[in-house]
């Protein structure tokens, strides 16, 4: 079998994560890194055993080396417009982080150079693989608890809270990611209502920064933290369907709390990253006219992986609920309605393309 060769670009972080996903597949083969720190991208290379000419500072170098099939941008949100738009230029694949972009401006024009340049893409939204919300969408599709009224979802986590006493790292700087907690976490909670039920209609928000300061992981001083680390928003869909979302890092104890719950004439359906392998499924029973909480185990055909779903990509093999190209422009679309809503407290905002 002939392996896909695969070049890193961004290797600190979360990259260790999708390294370890992409071997567990057995059709990628590491070929190339880059990153702009000299100590990371030699240690990594060690790690994967890179020969040194096969590793970079410059992403632009690694794309055109031709030493490599396909990529995947694990980088701060902003770089991942150009890192994807140079992709679009030389027709490499790629498998792009979220959020799509650092805003809805860059998504834009990065849609119009795409209407020229078309290019498998794969944008980051890796919950969809989670298996209890893949089973989710399978009830959901197959109507099992009616015709939907409403949903919530909600995304938390608790390391940016006060006792942890988090420095001022990259994901705190306004320059670097465009938004905090919402563009981190919120653009996921964006698409899983996007995977689940359409696209959105208008939106209402609030956003907050409950820390105002943070000490820098440098130098310790202070210095003022401006972005969000709260949001919550409603939303209407499409469909009709209405929603409500909150995210934070503020959550102590909440570990990676990603769920959902949705709510049909007939039922409700649970499901969490606390219990990625089950679904909770609530009706009255005709029978006995008692309410039943199965809990429903996730069966093997929801099973699927991202870099799975990459590989298929690469191989011409894109199934339904891929998260495409258009998922990232749709989801920064949201995610500038949401901000501009934040702005006027109280009023809904359109989430459709003006």
């Amino acid at each position: 079998m002939e392996l896909i060769r695969i070049g890193l670009i961004g290797v600190g972080g979360m990259a260790q994560s999708h390294i370890k996903g992409l071997q567990n597949v057995g059709t990628f083969k590491m070929e190339a890194i880059c990153d702009v720190n000299n100590l990371t991208l030699q240690k990594v290379g060690e790690q994967l055993a890179i020969k040194s000419e096969n590793q970079y500072r410059d992403f632009r170098k690694l794309i055109d080396s031709q030493k490599v099939d396909a990529v995947v941008s694990i980088t701060p949100n902003n770089v991942h417009a150009p890192i994807l738009a140079y992709c679009m230029e030389k027709n490499m694949p790629i498998l792009t982080e979220k959020p799509f972009t650092l805003d809805y401006a860059e998504a834009k024009q990065l849609a119009e150079k795409y209407k020229k340049h078309p290019i498998p893409c794969m944008v980051g939204f890796s919950y969809r693989y989670t298996p209890a919300f893949r089973f989710v969408k399978a009830l959901l599709d197959k109507g099992e608890i009616g015709q939907l009224r409403s949903f919530s979802i909600q995304y938390l986590q608790g390391w940016g809270a006060p006792p942890y006493d988090t420095p001022y790292v990259w994901r705190f700087n306004p320059t670097v990611t465009g938004t905090g907690v919402l563009g981190d976490l919120g653009s996921h909670m964006i698409d899983m209502a996007h995977y689940l039920f359409g696209p959105f209609q208008e939106v209402s928000a609030k956003m907050e920064n409950f820390i105002t300061k943070r000490k820098s992981e440098q130098s310790n001083e202070w210095k003022e933290f401006v972005i969000d680390d709260f949001a919550c928003f409603q939303a209407r869909m499409e469909t009709g369907i209405v929603g409500t979302f909150q995210t934070t890092r503020n959550a102590i104890g909440s570990g990676n709390q990603h769920e959902v719950s949705i709510y049909g004439d007939k039922g409700t359906i649970h499901a969490s990253t606390k219990e990625e392998n089950i679904v909770h499924l609530i009706y009255f029973d005709e029978k006995t006219a008692e309410l039943v909480d199965k809990k429903m185990y996730v069966p093997k055909t929801a099973y699927l992986t991202e870099w799975e779903d990459f590989a298929k990509m690469l191989k011409g093999e894109v199934g339904l609920g891929f998260p495409d190209f258009q998922a990232g422009v749709l989801n920064q679309q949201v995610l500038e309605a949401i901000i501009e809503s934040s702005k006027q407290p109280g009023k809904m905002i359109s989430a459709l393309e003006s």
